[in-house]
């Protein structure tokens, strides 16, 4: 029997577990490892990034786009510290990803050598998966455990390894491990389907609020929604399970989310969770029997007290319980809250097609969405930009991807560039706010080098909007949220890409264009007034701090500080 490199027989094993690319940066303690992925770039892609943060935050989008299994690297000490918040981003919203990080040469470690960190130590809390290999003659089975657990748990895996371990030559013999992950079907009991037609049956006006884990049950959501005549709220990570202008569709919930929502959620007699962890309980019912339906029972009950849950696939359940349950005629509240959300899409369209000056971000999102094609990929960032794009932007069939639990900034570019490398076929449009793509804009040269042509919008007000708001909605004056002004389509072509720079009205449709015309990597640089991103809903306790604010920055400067509210608070009546 031959013998070859531990890491050659890696490389193998990833590509048999079906990975096909890896993100990372070469250096001292991973480039054993390194020399083996660049013997094998036919078969497993090595992308090198310009930091491991955005190479964990684009294994973790990889994860969330596709369910395989997104995978990083890097050396050891800063480069794993690095790694920290795309890990922890995929341990939030449940994405299997695996990090191998090198280490010191094994006969270092411990002895506080140059870049050692405690690894194992740091990686405690983010990894469902998280072991040191001591020999070479573990890693095969160490390797095939880690990215079984990923898969089981959605979750992260880390493998530390010393480097000089990866050169060490061994047989590539039978190991004790199989090479595979084979996912339970969970499927709900009889009896629980027959208590849930009862309360379902019993109620004057069920709604069902459905998450992510909806995903692959469109069919059945809808199906489900139409038999039971109730309307369908959606968490953010939901955002296009189902059409956003599907009849029984009535926007999100919560913070970001829609006045119809909320007054459907709050008034409804019975609450329907379907793969969703909703956890703001200030936005949820008080004293409403619910059913939740999760295919992990841990959840069920977790952040909110519940009739009946029920441990079962999405797609299986609602499907049972279409058949079982005898469809409803009519629901007056149905058609009222379908009422409700009519004018307020009637109120966003009014705020979309304004043709005034200054520029503000409805307009863009109106004017992105005429080029937005069927089945795109739309990476959006945290912050101000995530209300402008899950309530401005509607989804049809395309795919909306974000940092959910964590809602960490700095996401909008790695996902596009994993979202890319997933389909390269499909368009892919990142929607940024400036202060969340200056976090990580230098891998806008990453897109360059590997020509993915992914159009990312930055909505540019120099501030940290999101952050202001949240400080006057506290009754605090802001402080520290302006940033200076950068010109990010001068920057683009800086690193060989294409830059779009729009100040006014009159250049937007024709300079948006030439950028989705163009088959280059680009940057859309919109200049943008500041808008309060007001949620859907606002609670008295905001009301009053938002005063405050307003009250306390006049007579501290003398000016009354008041972005642009006029047609939210229009919308909001």
């Amino acid at each position: 029997m031959s013998t070859q490199r531990t890491g050659t027989i890696l490389a193998d094993q990833l590509i048999d577990w079906g990975v096909n690319h890896v993100y990372g940066l070469p250096g001292d303690s991973i480039n054993e490892f390194i020399d083996d992925l660049r013997k094998e770039q036919e078969r497993i892609k090595f992308f090198q990034v310009r930091h491991e943060e955005t190479g964990a935050l684009a294994a973790a989008a990889y994860a969330k786009l596709t369910g395989k299994l997104g995978v990083c690297l890097s050396i050891a000490g800063p480069g794993g510290i690095h790694l920290l918040n795309g890990l922890y981003d995929a341990k939030g919203d449940g994405a299997p990803v695996l990090a191998i990080v090198g280490q010191v040469s094994s006969e270092a470690v411990g002895t506080g050598a140059f870049q050692e960190v405690n690894l194992e130590r740091l990686f405690d809390d983010v990894a469902v998966y998280n072991e040191r290999a001591e020999t070479e003659s573990q890693l095969p089975d160490l390797l095939n455990q880690a990215i079984r657990e990923a898969y089981a748990k959605k979750g992260v895996a880390v493998l530390v390894v010393p480097d000089d371990l990866f050169s060490v030559k061994q047989k590539d013999e039978e190991r004790l491990t199989a090479q595979a992950y084979y996912k339970p079907t969970i499927t709900p009991r009889d009896e629980q389907l027959k208590e849930a037609r009862q309360l379902i049956e019993k109620a004057e006006n069920p709604v069902i609020l459905a998450g992510k884990g909806t995903s692959d049950s469109q069919t059945e959501l809808i199906d489900f929604a139409e038999t039971i005549k109730a309307p369908i709220v959606l968490s953010l990570l939901a955002k296009g399970v189902i059409p956003d202008n599907h009849p029984y569709c009535l926007g999100h919930h919560g913070q970001i989310g829609t006045k119809p929502a909320y007054k459907a959620i709050k008034e409804c007699d019975l609450l329907l969770l379907i793969g969703t962890q909703f956890p703001y309980r200030d936005f949820l019912p008080d004293h409403v029997q619910a059913i939740q339906i999760d295919n992990e029972p841990e959840h069920l009950g977790k952040y909110y007290p519940i009739e009946l849950g029920i441990a079962g696939d999405a797609k299986q359940t609602l499907s049972g319980l279409t058949k079982l349950i005898s469809p409803r005629s009519e629901n007056p509240n149905l058609e009222r809250y379908q009422d409700m959300m009519n004018q307020w899409r009637v109120s966003l369209q009014k705020e979309k097609r304004s043709e005034e000056d200054p520029l503000h971000a409805p307009q863009v999102m109106f004017e992105l969405e005429k080029h937005m094609k069927s089945q795109a990929i739309v990476s959006t960032d945290v912050g101000s930009v995530t209300v402008w794009a899950s309530r401005f932007l509607p989804l049809v069939d395309q795919k909306f991807l974000i940092s959910g639990w964590l809602a960490t900034m700095g996401v909008g570019l790695p996902g596009a560039i994993a979202a890319q490398i997933a389909y390269p076929d499909r368009q892919v449009i990142g929607i940024c706010g400036d202060g969340g793509f200056s976090m990580g804009m230098q891998d806008f040269v990453t897109a360059v080098k590997y020509d993915l042509p992914v159009k990312m919008v930055v909505l540019n007000n120099s501030k940290i909007a999101m952050i202001k708001y949240e400080q006057a909605q506290m009754g605090h004056e802001t402080f520290e949220t302006s940033l200076g002004e950068v010109d990010f389509a001068k920057f683009a072509e800086a690193c060989g890409g294409e830059g779009y720079r729009i100040e006014s009205y009159e250049d937007l449709s024709t300079r948006m264009e030439q950028a989705f015309l163009s088959d280059k990597p680009a940057i859309i640089d919109v200049v943008i007034e500041e808008q309060a991103p007001l949620p859907g809903h606002i609670d008295y306790v905001s009301a009053v701090n938002f005063s405050k604010y307003i009250i306390k920055h006049f007579f501290e400067t003398g000016e009354m500080d008041l972005p642009d509210m006029s047609k939210s608070w229009e919308r909001l009546k």
